[in-house]
């Protein structure tokens, strides 16, 4: 690999440690703008509803698993809260790091996150330093695979339980609409890896997948949709008794999962008179692990002249 010394950087949005914290965590990601009191309470109270957001300890599993398998050093840098990204990448250049690769923990490629961890690490990046950055690998073998092995026994266990095929909603984090009317890949590339973790799992036929954004934001105008709520609402009218919700834009646990989904379309399902279930997260899943360690050999191949770079 050309004898530098190379390392891989993994990226990821960052959480606060407590509830406590989460006034100058939305100071982070809204780059200083105020935030209205009534947001910052209800974001406080979902964090305390769940005690503490595993966020960051999984990533840092992760980069240990990544570590191991490729006998490289990893590092992780998040965009709004410790270890910032700026902190690792001072890190990485200390030690004498020349060449990274550095993957973004959100595999669609989206402004408003890929973006902007690739800014945060271009501000701190020393000139001479080799990078490789992953853009985007919502369509990667190998997290399809991950994620159909996450879902397919639970679609099973549903469909059984239930005694009829049960529906499965997948989603990712919905963003602003203005930035997909800006030309943003994300929309196209949450229902391209949806599209294909449906076509992994053996008898989950397409009538059967659907796609919905969650999360919407509480301010900015409009956010993408249909609502997670909206789509439920849909499959009890076509008398589905029970649904699955597969959240495949996010790699671990963490709020969005373990409050929104867990807490708030759990007790929205309640509601409506619809059993739920939700495959368990990637987190430190083998072949997850195994999809990060493919995607940096082939970044790092690929610098070396190793592979086409076509």
């Amino acid at each position: 690999m050309s004898g530098q010394k190379s390392a891989i950087l993994l990226l990821a949005h960052g959480s606060p440690d407590s509830p406590a914290d989460v006034p100058e965590f939305m100071r982070y990601i809204t780059g200083g703008r105020t935030v209205p009191d009534s947001v910052i309470q209800e974001i406080a109270h979902r964090y305390s509803l769940i005690g503490k957001s595993p966020l960051t300890d999984i990533t840092m599993q992760q980069a240990e698993g990544l570590q191991d398998k490729l006998g490289l050093p990893v590092y992780v840098g998040m965009r709004n809260w410790k270890p910032f990204i700026a902190e690792a990448v001072r890190d990485m250049m200390a030690k004498g790091v020349e060449q990274v690769v550095a993957i973004c923990l959100a595999p669609q490629n989206s402004s408003t996150s890929v973006g902007l961890y690739r800014k945060a690490l271009m501000a701190e990046l020393k000139s001479g330093i080799s990078l490789q950055f992953v853009e985007s690998w919502h369509d990667h073998p190998l997290l399809v695979q991950a994620f159909a092995e996450r879902l397919e026994p639970v679609w099973r266990r549903a469909s059984s339980e239930v005694g009829a095929p049960v529906p499965v909603i997948f989603t990712a984090h919905s963003v602003p609409m203005r930035t997909i009317q800006a030309g943003d890949p994300y929309e196209k590339q949450t229902k391209e890896t949806a599209c294909l973790v449906g076509g992994k799992v053996t008898g989950l036929s397409p009538e059967l997948q659907h796609f919905a954004f969650q999360s919407q934001g509480m301010s900015g105008g409009p956010w993408l949709g249909p609502t997670v709520e909206s789509a439920m609402l849909e499959l009890r009218k076509q008398g589905h008794q029970g649904v699955i919700i597969a959240p495949v834009g996010f790699v671990c646990d963490h709020v969005e999962v373990l409050y929104d989904v867990d807490i708030g379309f759990r007790e929205f399902a309640r509601e409506q008179g619809l059993k739920m279930w939700r495959p368990e997260s990637l987190n430190v899943s083998p072949t997850f692990i195994g999809a990060l360690a493919r995607l940096a050999s082939t970044e790092l191949a690929r610098a070396a002249g190793i592979i086409s770079l076509a």
